[in-house]
């Protein structure tokens, strides 16, 4: 009877759990992401109370302490599916790898240039419009390996830039599992979103696991306004990821939770 009252006891807890948990947003993205280590002091003066950073030592993230992350929204639904606002979108965001107040792991998104007036400042607060917002994507393929472009441009008016252009051969990737992370709010960091996603990386160079070298041609030029502390010419480049799809449920915890 313990035992039984045991098992009923988790299974009730984890449908409270559940219930806890309000999906407002589903997503599907294409991505390229940047993992980068920028001046770690430029980085603490985000991080809210009870916040710590949370570098890897070690593995394809070593080192990183901030993400550059270059995201074509390609539809954006509510929970019944229905388009949400115009339905699609692009923006470039940068998020940090941090431990929470409770020691949990999670990212923190410490700003963001959206290709939307309407998503600034966003549900993290942080999201500056980009007045000029520009994206490329283009395939070739034929007798040899195919070979893939993408030019991303977001600035805005107060100065913030971030820009990447890059050419690289294009492979396999490798599925995921779905998986949920926490994304905190660095200006406001009582909120947060779970992401609920599945997606295909395909690592086309990392300078700790170092894979055959992919990348052909690669720029990025990042800074100004808010982002001039992060980006002050020192910064260095660890991995260049292209997330080929990524699949996610938005969710948000209920009032009181």
């Amino acid at each position: 009877m313990i035992f039984r009252r045991n098992v009923l006891a988790g299974l009730l807890s984890g449908c409270l759990v559940a219930v806890a948990q309000t999906p407002v947003e589903l997503a599907s993205e294409a991505r390229f992401q940047l993992d980068l280590h920028v001046p770690d002091a430029a980085i603490q003066a985000l991080l809210p109370q009870g916040f710590t950073l949370n570098v890897a030592t070690q593995g394809p993230a070593k080192d990183c302490n901030v993400r550059l992350v270059f995201i074509d929204r390609v539809s954006v639904n509510a929970p019944d599916g229905k388009p949400l606002g115009k339905g699609a979108s692009t923006l470039a965001y940068l998020v940090s790898p941090v431990k929470d107040a409770s020691g949990g792991n999670a990212q923190l998104v410490v700003g963001g240039l959206t290709s939307e007036a309407a998503d600034a400042p966003g549900p993290f607060g942080n999201y500056i419009a980009a007045g000029t917002h520009t994206v490329k994507r283009s395939l070739s393929s034929g007798a040899g390996p195919a070979m893939e472009s993408q030019d991303w441009v977001f600035r805005a008016a107060s100065g913030e830039y971030l820009e990447m252009h890059i050419q690289f051969e294009r492979g396999v990737g490798n599925r995921g599992k779905v998986s949920d992370t926490k994304f905190y709010s660095a200006k406001t960091p009582a909120y947060y979103q779970i992401s609920r996603q599945e997606q295909v990386l395909d690592i086309l160079k990392n300078t700790t696991t170092n894979p055959p070298d992919r990348v052909k041609e690669f720029s990025l030029k990042a800074g100004g306004g808010s982002y001039a502390k992060m980006f002050d010419g020192t910064e260095k480049m660890l991995s260049w990821d292209n997330i080929i799809w990524l699949n996610r449920t938005v969710l948000v915890p209920q009032a009181g939770n």
